[in-house]
C-alpha cells in the first residue's frame, strides 16, 4: 500500500454513520441509495477527525472516518503524512449529512471563550445548515419567540420530565425548505425538526448542551443534557438576547454567485465575512468545469455524475459521494461533468 500516494490524490471514505439519540436517516436512500428505513445512525461524519460524544461505546474511534479500501484512520493520516495532507495550514473543521425523522432536543453549543474555558478546547461549534431535502411539515427553530430568562428556562427544562414538548412552546419555528442556509453561532438557542436533511459544517468538536428530558422516546441523561457540566454553567451557555426575528436574522444567510456561465455556476454559500470557522460553497456543474484552487478541503456530490482528473488520475464520482482534497493536490485536479457539489473549507488561514 502506498500511503504517499493515497496522501497525495483525491481521498475517498469508508462510510461513516453515527449513533445519535434521535431517529433518522431514511432520506439517504435518495442520496446515497441506502436502505430506505430510519435508525439510530441519523449522521453521516464525513472526511472526520473527530470522536463523537455517545451515550453507548462504539469503538474508541468511533466517528472518525475510514480511508475507502484500507485500515487507515483518517486522523492517522493527518498526523503522519501532515506535510502532504495539510502543508503548514489546519484542517479544523467536521462535515455531515443529517437526517431527521423526529425533532431533536432543544440545544445550544459553545462559543470558543466557553469551550476555552470549561473544555480546555480552542474551539467552540459555531456550524451552518444547508437544507438539501425535507419531508412534509418540515421546520427548523432559532432563537425563543418571547423573552425567557435562565431561571424561567431551568423551570421549563424540568418541567419537560412531564411535558415532553413544552420546551419546543418557546422556540421560533419556521418552515424548512430546500437550498436554506443558516449560520448558527455559539449561543443560539435552535433544534432541527422533524423532516430535514440538512449538510452541517462545523468546528471540529461535538459539545452540544440540550436541557430537555426525551428526545422521541429516548431519555436522556444529566450527563447527556449538560455534557460533564453543572446545570447552571451548562444553562450559562446560552443567548437568552436571541429573542424572534433578531435571532432568525443572526442565522439566515443569503448564497452570493461569484461565478455565472452557461456551462458553470459558482455560489458562495458561507464565506469569512460571516464566520473565520470555515466557508462553503456550491458548484453547479452543466457541462463545464473547474480546478480544486484550495486545499485542504472537502466536496460533496449532491447530483449528476463527475470526473476529477490530474496527471495520470481519472475516477467517476456518483451522486452520495464525497472526497477530501490534500493540501500538496491543490491545483492539480479538474472537476468535470454535470452535477451540483458542496465544497466545505476549514478557518480562514493565516
Amino acid at each position: 500500500m502506498d500511503i504517499k500516494k493515497i496522501a497525495s490524490e483525491p481521498i475517498f471514505f469508508e462510510r461513516n454513520r453515527v449513533f445519535r439519540i434521535y431517529l433518522g436517516g431514511k432520506q439517504y436512500s435518495k442520496l446515497c441509495g441506502d436502505p430506505a428505513e430510519d435508525t439510530m445512525f441519523p449522521e453521516e461524519w464525513v472526511a472526520s477527525k473527530v470522536k463523537a460524544i455517545n451515550p453507548k461505546y462504539f469503538g474508541e474511534r468511533d466517528g472518525v472516518s475510514v480511508i475507502k479500501g484500507t485500515d487507515i484512520y483518517f486522523d492517522d493520516l493527518l498526523e503522519n503524512e501532515k506535510e502532504l495532507v495539510l502543508g503548514n495550514r489546519k484542517y479544523d473543521c467536521l462535515v455531515k449529512y443529517l437526517d431527521s425523522a423526529i425533532r431533536l432536543p432543544v440545544q445550544v453549543h459553545p462559543t470558543k471563550p466557553f469551550s476555552k474555558a470549561n473544555f480546555d478546547s480552542e474551539y467552540g461549534k459555531t456550524e451552518a445548515w444547508l437544507v438539501v431535502d425535507t419531508r412534509p411539515g418540515a421546520k427548523i427553530y432559532f432563537g425563543f419567540n418571547e423573552y425567557v430568562g435562565k431561571e424561567k428556562f431551568s423551570e421549563l427544562e424540568e418541567r419537560s420530565l412531564e411535558e415532553k414538548d413544552i420546551m419546543e412552546t418557546i422556540l421560533s419555528g419556521i418552515d424548512a425548505k430546500v437550498g436554506d442556509m443558516y449560520l448558527i453561532n455559539g449561543g443560539l438557542i435552535h433544534a432541527i425538526g422533524a423532516g430535514c436533511t440538512i449538510i452541517e459544517v462545523q468546528e471540529p468538536t461535538d459539545f452540544t448542551i440540550q436541557p430537555e428530558n426525551w428526545c422521541g422516546d429516548y431519555k436522556i441523561s444529566d450527563n447527556e443534557k449538560y455534557i460533564g457540566l453543572d446545570k447552571s454553567t451548562a444553562l450559562d451557555c446560552f443567548d437568552y438576547s436571541m429573542v424572534g426575528e433578531v435571532a432568525l436574522k443572526s442565522a439566515r444567510i443569503a448564497p452570493k454567485t461569484v461565478i455565472d456561465t452557461t456551462v458553470y455556476t459558482k455560489e458562495e454559500l458561507i464565506t469569512y465575512n460571516d464566520t473565520t470557522c470555515f466557508a462553503e460553497s456550491r458548484h453547479i456543474l452543466r457541462g463545464g468545469s473547474f480546478v480544486i484552487d484550495f486545499a485542504p478541503s472537502v466536496y460533496i456530490l449532491l447530483d449528476g455524475d463527475i470526473s476529477i482528473t490530474g496527471d495520470g488520475y481519472e475516477k467517476k464520482v456518483q451522486k452520495g459521494e464525497y472526497f477530501f482534497i490534500p493540501f500538496v493536490a491543490e491545483g492539480k485536479f479538474t472537476v468535470s461533468g454535470t452535477g451540483t457539489l458542496i465544497e466545505c473549507l476549514p478557518s480562514k488561514q493565516d
